[in-house]
């Protein structure tokens, strides 16, 4: 690809391979910039479910803190595992998968630097979220703040393989861009809160280079439409929480932002059940 072409941004249909595909390669190329701009909000060692900056450790949605110790708990679309390194300072024994070989990069060495007593202890897996390299009833919990889950063109069959691999009675929490704000200009002023695209449009976000080929893609669902993902893939949904913007952040992040947090929500995190 030219490095001066700049990515021509569509919408247009995607197929689970070219997303996966475009995934893997655009987490590879920008994982760098990623952990430098963002490694400080999100920290070596911490569960940030999104933007806003609502964390585990205040939201216990993975129940609390001190009933983590000794869990086999899968995260999904882990980056550079920092969730999942906070999840081994409780005691879990986790697992943080990921698309990107240059992200799992970060993780080693983030992990490195970490002292070996606790933080550092994360195992590490190279894989699709759609294809689980694990046994049925591996874990206890599963979790992804931001993983894996919007960039699928097939979320019912991630969801399935999450389930497939938790026992029953297993937890799985993931967070993802509130769908309400697919209506808006992905943008952080003024110009990002008028609506401008039909919320029920579900023709997925593309970026492709110059001979068409996809360099980045993102699938849009309806908020009924995730609530009956989770159902057809065998959860049960005890809670969406929608995080509020908290006073004392004032960053920036891509289209996140004090002007729009306020008003219209940016996250949406699902807490399902395996039945």
């Amino acid at each position: 690809m030219n490095q001066e072409y700049e990515p021509e941004a569509t919408r247009r249909h995607a197929s689970a391979t070219e997303s996966s595909q475009a995934s893997r390669g655009w987490w590879d190329r920008n994982a760098d910039e990623y952990q430098s701009e963002h490694g400080a909000f999100l920290g070596d060692d911490r569960f940030v479910w999104g933007p806003e900056g609502l964390d585990e450790e205040q939201a216990g949605l993975l129940g609390p803190a001190a009933g983590l110790k000794g869990l086999r708990i899968l995260e999904i679309g882990a980056g550079a595992a920092q969730c999942a390194r906070w999840l081994a300072a409780q005691g879990a024994h986790p697992v943080a998968l990921d698309l990107s070989h240059r992200q799992l990069q970060h993780a080693l060495r983030i992990g490195d630097a970490a002292d070996g007593a606790g933080a550092g202890r994360v195992e590490l897996v190279e894989a699709d979220a759609g294809t689980l390299p694990f046994r049925d009833g591996a874990f206890d919990m599963a979790c992804s703040a931001y993983g894996a889950i919007p960039f699928v063109a097939d979320p019912v069959r991630v969801l399935r393989e999450v389930r497939r691999v938790l026992r029953p009675g297993g937890r799985f929490v993931f967070s993802v861009t509130h769908p309400i704000r697919w209506a808006f200009p992905d943008e952080p002023g003024p110009e990002g809160l008028s609506v401008a695209a039909s919320y029920f449009d579900r023709t997925p976000y593309v970026e492709q280079d110059e001979n068409g080929r996809a360099v980045y893609v993102e699938h849009h669902r309806t908020v009924g439409d995730r609530v009956r993902d989770v159902v057809a893939a065998g959860f049960r949904l005890v809670d969406l929480v929608e995080p509020e913007w908290p006073d004392e952040n004032t960053q920036e992040w891509g289209g996140w932002s004090p002007l729009r947090g306020y008003l219209i929500p940016g996250t949406a995190i699902f807490v399902c059940v395996a039945e």
